[in-house]
């Protein structure tokens, strides 16, 4: 194993971004490549080679693609080259083959970097891969780990990890650190439901075994969002928000045309979406989108539909390719007139179109975060892993929108769908609720800006290393 020499140029710093294989940690890590690059420091993503077969470009996009971005892109291997994840046998089967192939193959490419000219100083790393600080500590490197779920989340994470909080689960409430009382059925569905999910249980609490040898934590979220409960983790480590992770055109504009993350797992319908909001009035639409890995239920999706058929509001309706066959027989023919099923679109672009009003969503805590930037009010249907956690925050603490309760069976009904739309659009608290998402849409800016506590905290990251 090759030790990283001093560059004796006085090359900008080089910093490696590695990423978890999914759309949502991919787009927040590459977003935080941008500032980086923005504040003189070399940046180069390493995606999967499975992922890198996968990509497909946004027409729209002009700034950050993988051919003309000042980031470089290169590709590791998660023992999967062919189908990723979706090929293992098992989610435990492909953890355990990413972690030894992984280890190789970016130990490979940070060689290879080397070898051409650019020494890699900083490997960040995403925190469901922590065997990348093992590789980082090799090389005699900076590691900083990187989070894409909330402070909140992480911190019950932690808990679970250390021991101190006991599953399954007992009691009717649930106390951490930092965070509002819980009930049970609002911990991330990984500790809720224990046992359910083993091989992602392991992988988010192993985010933790290897921590306290990491040189930076972040956190890809703002402070004044959760100020109790980072100040909380900054105790532990040498934590920092660095958040919201969107693109610069949305929030503070210092980095000019950077208007989209650059990489879609699935290929967006962007012209047909924008020119069809364009024809539609201000605030009058309802955005329905469940992320790039959430499957809605047979039953479920058959709610959904019934809700949006029946309700008064246009809407715009993700369902993924692999979902459609799940929708009512000519649902998208009977509802034309008022309503769009894609299956997929530029969501940056939708929630900042004046027509929409309202995000019906999973709660994945990356579109939470597109959500408040944007200033657009939710509706949570939270569906898996830290969903349930964000839509109490939703609704509860930053007061943005209505959580859908199941039934007994599970199942959102259409009836409490309907309830909790118009309860957004123009029900007694929407003006207070609107009143809050133009709140942290300000604040989520002004954490970006120069001078904010996210700019602060990257500016900190960057100046050591060209310290270094």
């Amino acid at each position: 194993m090759e030790t990283k020499e001093k560059n004796p140029n006085n090359k900008a710093p080089h910093v490696l971004v590695l990423p978890f294989p999914a759309q949502g940690h991919i787009n927040p890590m590459l977003q935080f490549c941008k500032r980086l690059v923005s504040k003189n420091i070399k940046a180069t993503l390493a995606n999967t080679i499975s992922i890198s077969t996968s990509i497909h470009s946004n027409p729209t996009n002009t700034t950050t693609t993988t051919t003309t971005s000042p980031i470089d892109v290169y590709t590791i291997s998660d023992g999967y080259d062919h189908g990723g994840l979706a090929k293992a046998e098992s989610p435990a089967a492909y953890l355990k083959k990413f972690r030894v192939v992984g280890s190789q193959t970016l130990a490979d490419l940070i060689n290879k970097l080397a070898h051409i000219g650019h020494p890699v100083d900083a490997l960040v790393y995403d925190a469901f891969l922590p065997w990348a600080l093992d590789v980082a500590k090799q090389f005699g490197i900076v590691g900083a780990v990187f989070f894409t779920q909330s402070c909140a989340v992480n911190s019950i994470y932690y808990h679970v990890y250390e021991g101190i909080l006991s599953l399954p689960l007992s009691g009717e409430t649930v106390l951490v650190p930092g965070l509002p009382q819980l009930q049970p059925w609002e911990m991330p569905s990984f500790v809720y439901s224990y046992g359910s999910y083993p091989a992602f249980y392991d992988m988010l609490i192993n985010q933790f075994s290897n921590i306290q040898k990491a040189d930076w934590v972040f956190f890809n979220t703002f402070y004044q969002l959760e100020e109790e409960v980072a100040d909380w983790m900054a105790k532990l480590w040498r934590a920092r928000t660095i958040g919201p992770t969107i693109p610069s055109m949305y929030l503070d504009k210092q980095l000019k045309d950077d208007k989209d993350y650059g990489i879609n797992l699935f290929d967006p319908n962007s012209n047909a979406c924008i020119n069809w909001l364009n024809a539609k009035p201000i605030n009058s639409v309802i955005y329905v989108s469940f992320g790039s890995m959430v499957e809605i239920g047979f039953e479920q999706m058959q709610e959904i539909a019934s809700c949006l058929k029946e309700i008064e509001y246009n809407f715009l309706w993700v369902v993924r390719g692999s979902e459609e066959a799940k929708l009512p027989n000519k649902f998208a023919d009977e509802t034309s007139e008022k309503g769009m099923v894609v299956t997929w679109c530029p969501q940056l672009e939708v929630l900042a179109h004046e027509s929409t009003a309202c995000f019906v969503t999973h709660c994945g805590f990356n579109s939470v975060l597109e959500a408040l930037g944007l200033g657009v009010p939710m509706v949570a249907m939270p569906q898996w892993t830290d969903q349930s956690t964000n839509a109490k925050y939703v609704e509860d603490v930053w007061g943005v929108g209505h959580r859908a309760r199941c039934d007994e069976k599970g199942i959102v009904r259409k009836e409490m769908l309907q309830e909790c739309i118009r309860e957004v659009m123009e029900g007694e608290g929407a003006n207070e609720i609107k009143k809050n998402v133009i709140k942290w849409k300000k604040l989520a800016k002004e954490a970006v800006d120069e001078g904010g506590s996210s700019d602060k905290n990257i500016e900190e990251f960057v100046a050591e290393l060209l310290c270094s």
